[in-house]
């Protein structure tokens, strides 16, 4: 991803260009992305599937003033042919819903699903560490030949992954919060903004979480469900947020399709407990 002898204006001329949204990204994130300095790319996460291939990037930069400004890119084959596509978001949150609308419409089955009922499809998403359990698994299956035609697996290897992973799961292990000082305040104004739920937190909140410098992105929780007689899909994201004082605050968005047309809604909670329980009603009574 780094390559030594690529400028930063260069790297950015490539990712800006190959991007297939580059033209939605704020003005103001652009104009900054002019004074870069150097750049840092890595791996942030990644699915394969035999339907879907689909890896998200993070592009930190240094800027001019001494402050930083990150970009998630998304690279998946949903292209002509399994051709590779590009796209660019400035939040992570956004970049994970992006990637999960992919795996709606490609119609890979969630992880941990039995056709019957909600699947927990935290087992294959954004938040898992690359090489887990999926890629364990298929190196053994591939060295002894069970991917194989002859085998009778072909398309079904998903599958044939998934019962192992739940035969042999280990409990989770809570993941470590890892604080990101990034425009921290804004993301947290822009997340209470595009919250619709009438019980979303208020002005006390609001104003606690201006002094926010730093923060910490993670999914919680994922599912497909089955509302009036269609799939639906559910995601939990726990926003945590380091302020000046030392304090730690957390606010928990739901992210869902359970609407009458199937758009998706963002609801946001103070606490976790409320945020599940939501969830539970929307997937019962829309």
């Amino acid at each position: 991803m780094n390559d030594p002898y690529e400028t930063t204006e260069t790297h950015l001329e490539r990712l800006l260009g190959r991007a297939l949204n580059s033209f939605d990204l704020p003005d103001d994130v652009v104009e900054r992305l002019d004074s870069a300095l150097a750049h840092d790319s890595s791996l942030h996460s990644s699915h394969h599937s035999a339907a879907l291939h689909r890896s998200t990037y993070r592009h930190a930069y240094l800027l001019a003033d001494g402050s930083s400004l990150t970009l998630w890119e998304l690279v998946h084959n949903t292209g002509r042919d399994g051709a590779r596509r590009h796209e660019l978001y400035t939040d992570e949150a956004e970049a994970r819903l992006a990637a999960s609308r992919l795996r709606s419409a490609r119609g890979a089955n969630p992880a941990g699903t039995d056709g019957a009922g909600c699947a927990d499809g935290a087992g294959r998403t954004d938040g898992e560490p690359v090489g887990g359990l999926a890629a364990v698994f298929g190196a053994a299956l591939e060295d002894t030949g069970f991917d194989s035609p002859e085998a009778g697996l072909g398309d079904d290897l998903d599958a044939d992954l998934e019962l192992l992973g739940r035969l042999l799961a280990v409990p989770p292990v809570s993941p470590v919060r890892t604080y990101v000082p990034d425009d921290s305040a804004d993301h947290a104004r822009r997340l209470l903004r595009r919250a619709e739920n009438p019980d979303r937190p208020g002005e006390e909140t609001a104003g606690l979480l201006r002094a926010a410098f730093a923060h910490h992105i993670g999914q919680a929780f994922g599912r497909h469900c089955p509302v009036d007689a269609r799939d639906a899909a559910f995601t939990l994201y726990e926003h945590a947020f380091l302020l000046f004082d030392g304090t730690e605050l957390s606010l928990w968005e739901v992210e869902h399709t359970a609407t009458p047309d199937g758009r998706h809604m963002c609801e946001v909670y103070e606490d976790e407990r409320t945020a599940r329980e939501a969830m539970e009603l929307r997937a019962r009574v829309r």
